[in-house]
């Protein structure tokens, strides 16, 4: 903050002094259906993350079970989960704005109205726009393990994260994880039993099949054939 004792102290002299974000924001270059899609699509799906929590009966029109994806990257299985469930709303968070266009452009292929999207920190979005005690699912998946050491850090997966998105779900409410890396996986394990208030469903005390509601990704599949594996984690609010 150099000469300045507070950040006040700089606003007052006129001086902006950045912030950490929590994510690195990737803008990519867009498609013409992507930016078409953003322009047409926004209006109606996206959501802008406000200081004040959001009404998600108002926003839907409906009250109905809500699932929230963090980081649902092109939105492909986001989009397959609103499609094949359309009696549950979905929210999704995403900053890579190509993601955000192509998840929107899906979306409105397939005749989507149980979709909403925020292109926004998702840690921000869930402070300020999600109201407490308002999900019946929270998903993250495959999210950067960020593998050396020194990057621990910058992992999502941290008990003040995971504090939040339980304060978030509503008491029987899921959050449901995956990671390709096993070592990331039992991180997480981890740090989920050193936060009270969650039960794990595994029946082995771990990791879970995969659910049927989680689709299969490509990526997946390409990793199966090569004998690669994936963890599943789902814990319960209890408390």
């Amino acid at each position: 903050m150099g000469r300045f004792q507070s950040e006040q102290e700089a606003r007052e002299a006129g001086v902006y002094i950045a912030k950490v974000k929590s994510f690195v924001k990737r803008e990519g270059r867009l498609t013409k259906a992507q930016a078409k899609a953003l322009d047409e699509q926004w209006p109606i799906m996206g959501l802008d993350a406000d200081s004040t929590a959001l009404d998600l009966d108002d926003v839907f029109g409906r009250t109905a079970e809500r699932v929230l994806e963090i980081g649902f990257g092109m939105g492909k299985s986001l989009v397959e989960m609103a499609r094949t469930c359309p009696e549950k709303d979905y929210i999704g968070i995403e900053v890579h704005r190509p993601g955000v266009g192509a998840c929107l452009a899906d979306a409105a292929d397939a005749g989507l109205t149980n979709l909403r999207v925020f292109e926004h920190d998702a840690v921000e979005v869930l402070r300020t726009s999600i109201p407490n005690d308002s999900l019946n699912r929270v998903q993250l998946y495959f999210p950067d393990p960020w593998h050396k050491k020194r990057h621990h850090k910058r992992r999502i997966v941290q008990p003040d994260f995971v504090g939040l998105i339980q304060k978030k779900l509503k008491i029987g409410g899921e959050f449901h994880m995956a990671t390709d890396w096993e070592p990331y996986a039992e991180y997480m394990v981890e740090v989920m039993e050193r936060v009270n208030g969650y039960k794990n469903l595994s029946e082995s005390g771990k990791f879970i099949p995969r659910p049927d509601y989680r689709p299969l990704t490509k990526f997946e599949k390409r990793g199966q054939k090569l004998g690669h594996g994936v963890w599943d984690l789902l814990y319960q609010r209890i408390e």
